[in-house]
């Protein structure tokens, strides 16, 4: 899709993917670029008046359905807030769980609903959802992430050929390990938000379907199309060792506490470990920023 004079939506965009995303966006000879954010006074100074603020919380329908009233002239919307909590299915706590599903798909689904007839009247729009690899196949120390990521790429898959008559384009963007708050304690190789937005912004308007914005995400994506079993393996391998290094430094924590007398300055991962932790709320992908939960912005 061609982005020329386009006026643009970007959720999340306080930091992280979305922050980067407006930032790469402004590079090109596009429209308004509307940054939202659940809170305004986090969003940086783009420096540029194309770009126009916007208080959004994805969870309140309220603001979503005056953010579509206050966004009326959209052609793009770019859906990249959501949260991320750590810790498995069975054993992360029912609030993290409800959290991660109220934000990331009902979030989404909230905000598809709403701007889709705007998109429609418009005559022409794109709708490109953060999604993540591991809504391809389950990361399980990101039990509930990892759930509410697939019910993205499933709403992505359903919203395409339910809008495609509308002349209303849908991308699923599936990040892997991008180096931002969300992933800061993951010790793996990550991609910066900047490379990333670059890489999702030329697959836009490449009119790509699937996007896959960084090394590990495409290796990780050519493995899904091949051998569905095998990415399921890899993350259930991965994940287990993600949980070793999480006790490990639990155990390192409760040593030096019992040495000293001194916590590490966040308690809750002297307490937790790095399961069950919660991470702000922003991005798809192992990565991200804004709305409502245990941390958010």
């Amino acid at each position: 899709m061609k982005l020329v004079n386009k006026n643009i939506l970007v959720t999340g965009a306080n930091r992280g993917i979305g922050a980067a995303l407006v930032r790469e966006l402004l590079k090109h000879k596009v429209g308004k670029i509307y940054a939202a954010a659940r809170r305004v006074d986090n969003l940086p100074d783009f420096g540029d008046k194309r770009v126009v603020q916007l208080k959004l919380d994805i969870t309140d329908q309220k603001q979503v359905k005056e953010a579509a009233q206050k966004a009326k002239n959209v052609h793009v919307v770019i859906n990249n807030a959501g949260t991320a909590n750590f810790g498995t299915t069975l054993d992360n706590t029912l609030d993290a769980i409800v959290t991660d599903m109220d934000t990331n798909y009902y979030g989404t689904l909230h905000m598809m609903r709403a701007f889709a007839p705007v998109l429609q009247k418009n005559g022409q729009g794109l709708i490109a959802n953060i999604v993540s690899t591991a809504g391809l196949a389950a990361f399980p120390a990101l039990g509930s992430y990892s759930a509410s990521k697939a019910a993205i790429h499933s709403l992505t898959q359903s919203a395409r050929g339910e809008l495609a008559g509308r002349n209303i384009h849908v991308v699923g963007i599936y990040p892997g390990p991008i180096d931002t708050d969300m992933a800061k304690d993951f010790p793996m190789a990550k991609e910066s938000p900047q490379s990333a937005a670059r890489l999702i912004v030329a697959g836009i308007i490449a009119g790509d379907e699937y996007i896959f914005p960084d090394p590990v995400s495409k290796e990780q994506g050519a493995l899904w199309a091949k051998d569905p079993r095998g990415l399921e393996k890899l993350y259930s391998a991965q994940s287990a060792g993600l949980q070793s290094e999480a006790e490990s430094r639990l155990a390192r924590s409760a040593s030096a506490y019992s040495k000293t007398g001194t916590r590490p300055k966040d308690r809750k991962s002297w307490d937790r470990g790095i399961t069950g932790s919660p991470r702000p709320r922003g991005e798809g992908g192992i990565q991200g920023s804004s709305a409502r939960g245990p941390s958010r912005s």
